[in-house]
């Protein structure tokens, strides 16, 4: 079989750690993220939002859970989704939120293309709040 030129078609995969994007076009982005060692229950400490742009999140394999935390310029109530396998996740914008995986798991990530740490800010959770979250990860894992 003849090798298609990249000009038709690009394939594209990611075996590696943590986030990597894979096609950007236009305004989108479409990334894979894999298990990485800061990604770990124990390792979490803020949550995180994107003030111009959505995200989407599906998952592949394996197992993630998924963060969302409720308030405007804090969080106040941290809520816990596990993402069920070939179901799309739209987080809002504005929306806090932050994930765990397990070893094996690859996340689906399509967001906007310019989606920085300029226009997405971080919250550290207070130790309650880190007590809360670790609390709901370990009953939903």
């Amino acid at each position: 079989m003849a090798k298609i030129s990249e000009k038709l078609l690009e394939v594209r995969q990611h075996t590696g750690s943590g986030y990597l994007p894979l096609v950007d076009f236009a305004s989108w982005r479409v990334a894979i993220l894999n298990f990485a060692d800061e990604l770990r229950l124990e390792k979490i400490t803020r949550l995180q939002r994107h003030n111009e742009t959505d995200e989407v999140f599906v998952l592949l394999q394996g197992r993630c859970l998924l963060f969302i935390g409720s308030g405007a310029d804090q969080v106040i109530r941290i809520h816990g989704v596990n993402l069920e396998p070939r179901k799309l996740y739209n987080v809002r914008k504005g929306v806090w939120h932050h994930h765990t995986l397990s070893v094996d798991a690859m996340v689906l990530v399509v967001e906007n293309r310019d989606t920085t740490y300029d226009n997405s800010p971080f919250c550290e959770l207070t130790a309650p709040q880190l007590q809360e979250l670790r609390e709901l990860g370990r009953e939903l894992l």
